[in-house]
């Protein structure tokens, strides 16, 4: 149901690796639970986030909920193509609808996050 090469956080997001840099989104569980989404608020390039502070917004029909960062570090990418398409986060949350990259100031904290079965068992609970 969750990608096994993922990594997620209690709060619905989730990140794939490449190196010093991650790719980060929203699970297919929160996007369901938001509904329609109609827009996407995302830093700018270059801004810093840190971990488990909003760093953006995504606004459904139902309501406006933060996105938090899974780690620290500086956005090198966002997905400008939402500016436009945001229903792409609930078409494709794994894929065409991811939010940001990152270049994470410590690798090493990924292993804070949850994994496919501990995510699962979470949003079980």
């Amino acid at each position: 149901m969750y990608p096994e090469d993922l990594k997620y956080t209690k709060e619905h997001e989730w990140i794939r690796v490449n190196d010093a840099t991650v790719r980060v989104g929203i699970t297919s569980y929160a996007q369901e639970a938001l509904g329609d989404i109609v827009f996407v608020t995302l830093p700018a390039v270059g801004e810093r986030v840190q971990a488990g502070q909003p760093f953006g917004e995504v606004e459904s029909t139902k309501s406006v909920s933060d996105v938090y960062a899974p780690l620290s570090g500086e956005v090198i990418a966002r997905n400008e193509v939402l500016d436009s398409t945001p229903e792409l986060v609930n078409s494709d949350p794994y894929g065409e609808g991811w939010l940001v990259e990152l270049a994470v100031d410590d690798t090493s904290a990924t292993v804070s996050l949850l994994d496919a079965a501990a995510y699962a068992q979470h949003v079980k609970a």
